[in-house]
């Protein structure tokens, strides 16, 4: 792929991450030539190291979030922005989209990088032939969760296990099922054999993690016309695995699981390092950038400015209302959790001095309290308090309820972008909401019911645990879906859930109402990239429905 493999030259920059203790650090490291220096025990490394760093350049800025959210039904676009064509599948959602291009280009530079390390890795001699394997084991276990980000893109794609030095401008485009079993399946269960079960630098892959992101692809499989008849049965066995022999545990709320104090928790399986002092100097240009994506304009409402404390808001994705409709908040509270709601005043204003309530919003439905917010507060309830009150009829693109999983207020100054949350790719209530759904497609409803209960517990008011539970009858693909959108909102998981189990056409009409008239049957996938198609040889094919 002459366009892809141009910006793959293993000679060029790259990114490498360089182990500090407990944790990986990135430096940039330039002028490298991967000839003479790969094949050396610190060369092997920081071409694995590499390998990791290039995944920063989706997981953490905007594009990966705008790929993971937008064009659902949790989440329609805010005021601003560039990138409205991912979510309206008008006319901008074609070949040329920039948005499309990059992911293409990022991860097929991420697996032109393991490539590099596992064609060269044999010949380096000084280094303990089980430390290669671990090494070669995480270069693996990155390929082939590249390879799956891409073909749940793109459908058919390239396929290339070979490293390549200079400029192809001949590609092939091999079928999703040949993509699943020549690449993604055999590193996975490669990374299964060969992973620790705990690695010294944080950060790196292990054999857990393995196990989770091969679960993920057999249960994505199961759902495909090329399935296996044990996808569903080994997708179970595995997070079962991982549930059970690791020692992952729930944390005890949903608010102890994102405080920064708390970002190596018993949850999490495997992240996407950010180092602090890095992002704040400016060394780390992408960081996790989530803080930015899910808040509303406060920043020019009465009494408020802009501060590290409540975010810069960019107004980028605003939850649908179906998305606010799914919490009974009487029992649940991942609503109260995980939304903002209240804002404090940070600047002079008539009636109102510094640290008063600015902005209120309390909310859609009953509260835990029971009493309907919207009926509470009437017009004449709003002008008797000093301060703003935005009940759900005055939600807009500038005003809605703001997320509050990702607010960074360690950033060094307001406008600062890069933060420096580690990127949660696989946790341990994601790994249940799978194995439920295993169960459930292979028809034993009582223990995907078991699965989803687990999660509901941790999710209860105090007192109201049992309240939450559910029964074998309520559990079908659609109950197990808003479950996955309460629980993992905005966590990126939301396009693929739709187009893994087959809804997104369906949900997107039914609640996403800038998308509902112009989704179609064909954006289930990616436009193959027109950079891709014009700089092959001959061309290269584009998908069904796009031009």
């Amino acid at each position: 792929m002459k366009y892809n493999f141009k910006f793959l030259l293993v000679l060029a920059t790259f990114v490498a991450i360089l182990s500090c203790e407990d944790y990986l650090i990135e430096d940039n490291i330039a002028n490298v030539a991967s000839a003479s220096y790969y094949p050396t025990p610190a060369g092997l490394e920081d071409a694995v190291k590499a390998t990791y760093g290039i995944m920063k350049e989706y997981y953490g800025p905007e594009i990966g979030w705008t790929m993971g959210v937008f064009g659902t039904d949790t989440y329609q676009e805010g005021a601003d922005g560039s990138h409205k064509y991912v979510n309206r599948y008008d006319s901008g959602h074609n070949s040329a989209a920039r948005y499309f291009r990059d992911t293409w280009r990022i991860f097929y530079r991420g697996i032109n990088q393991a490539n590099a390390v596992l064609n060269r890795a044999e010949s380096v001699e000084g280094i303990s032939e089980a430390l290669k394997t671990s090494r070669v084991a995480e270069a693996r276990f990155l390929r082939g969760l590249y390879y799956f980000v891409l073909v749940r893109h793109y459908g058919g794609i390239h396929l290339s296990l070979e490293e390549t030095e200079g400029v192809e401008v001949e590609a092939n485009k091999t079928s999703a099922v040949e993509i699943y079993k020549q690449a993604i399946v055999p590193d996975l269960e490669f990374a299964i054999s060969n992973l620790p079960e705990t690695q010294s630098d944080y950060g790196r892959a292990t054999k857990a993690a393995a196990e989770f992101l091969l679960a993920k692809v057999l249960m994505t499989r199961s759902y495909t016309g090329f399935a296996e008849g044990s996808d569903a049965s080994r997708s179970e066995s595995l997070m079962s695995n991982v549930i059970n022999n690791y020692g992952f545990a729930l944390q005890e709320s949903v608010m102890d699981m994102w405080s920064l104090d708390n970002e190596s928790n018993k949850e999490f399986i495997w992240t996407v390092q950010n180092n602090k002092s890095q992002v704040d100097e400016g060394l780390d240009s992408y960081g996790h950038r989530g803080h930015l994506y899910f808040l509303m304009e406060y920043d020019k409402k009465p009494a408020m400015t802009r501060d590290t404390e409540n975010g810069r808001p960019w107004k980028r994705f605003r939850p649908t209302s179906y998305m606010l409709s799914l919490y009974d908040r009487t029992k649940d509270r991942r609503y109260d959790d995980t939304f903002k709601h209240v804002w404090y005043s940070n600047k002079e204003f008539p009636g109102l001095k510094i640290g008063d309530t600015a902005l209120y919003i309390p909310g859609p439905g009953l509260d835990k309290n029971g009493v309907d917010q919207d009926a509470k507060w009437t017009d004449a309830a709003k002008s008797a308090v000093p301060h703003q009150v935005y009940t759900t009829g005055d939600y807009n693109n500038r005003t809605f309820p703001s997320l509050n999983k990702w607010i960074d207020n360690t950033r060094p100054n307001r406008q600062h972008t890069q933060g420096q949350r580690d990127y949660v790719l696989m946790r341990l209530a994601d790994a249940y909401l799978i194995r439920a759904e295993a169960r459930l497609k292979q028809g034993d409803t009582a223990g995907a019911a078991d699965d989803i209960n687990v999660i509901r517990t941790r999710a209860a008011w105090d007192g109201k645990e049992a309240d939450m539970q559910i029964t074998s009858a309520d559990v079908d693909i659609y109950f197990i879906l808003e479950e996955r959108a309460r629980e993992l909102l905005g966590e990126n998981h939301r396009w693929f859930d739709l187009t893994r189990t087959g809804k997104l056409i369906e949900l997107v009409k039914k609640h996403n109402p800038t998308a509902a008239d112009n989704i179609k049957e064909h954006n289930k996938l990616r436009p193959i990239p027109l950079d891709q198609i014009d700089r092959t040889e001959g061309g290269y094919e584009q998908n069904p429905g796009y031009n």
